[in-house]
């Protein structure tokens, strides 16, 4: 069993998948626009000036895939109540991730060292995803063991 996160960009999710591309390394691995349905439902009918948007895409980051989607092309993106955890093998890149994420959006916390890690931030991107960005460390309690 397997659980993705399936994220609708309301209309913007060409341009999160090329930001993605370039602050996360994500590898496309599937885009289908709505133009290229093979079995639309009858009676369905793509709002004009939406059919090159994107219907489904799929990307790889790191091991994870995530899809995503224009939805409804209404632009009313709304991501809460939810985080992406982004988990890099050392401080250096969560610097770097930290910082091709936030270029645009907001630091909700900035990283810094806590007692379960070594480095930790949270940041929405500029389409308003939650990222926690870590680099995993072994939690210690307040007598200092693991």
């Amino acid at each position: 069993m397997q659980v993705q996160p399936y994220l609708n960009f309301d209309g913007r999710a060409e341009e999160a998948i090329e930001f993605y591309r370039k602050a996360l390394g994500a590898e496309l691995l599937m885009l289908m626009r709505f133009k290229e349905c093979p079995d639309a439902p009858k009676g369905h009918a793509t709002t004009p000036g939406t059919e090159n948007k994107v219907m489904h895409s799929c990307l790889r980051i790191g091991d994870s895939q995530v899809m995503l989607s224009d939805g409804y092309c209404q632009g009313k993106t709304s991501f809460q109540g939810i985080s992406l955890s982004l988990s890099v093998v050392n401080e250096a890149e969560a610097d770097r991730k930290f910082a091709a994420l936030a270029d645009g959006g907001n630091v909700q916390l900035p990283l810094s060292k806590t007692f379960f890690s070594p480095r930790f931030g949270m940041v929405a991107d500029r389409f308003g995803v939650s990222w926690m960005v870590i680099v995993p460390g072994e939690v210690t309690t307040k007598a200092g063991k693991s």
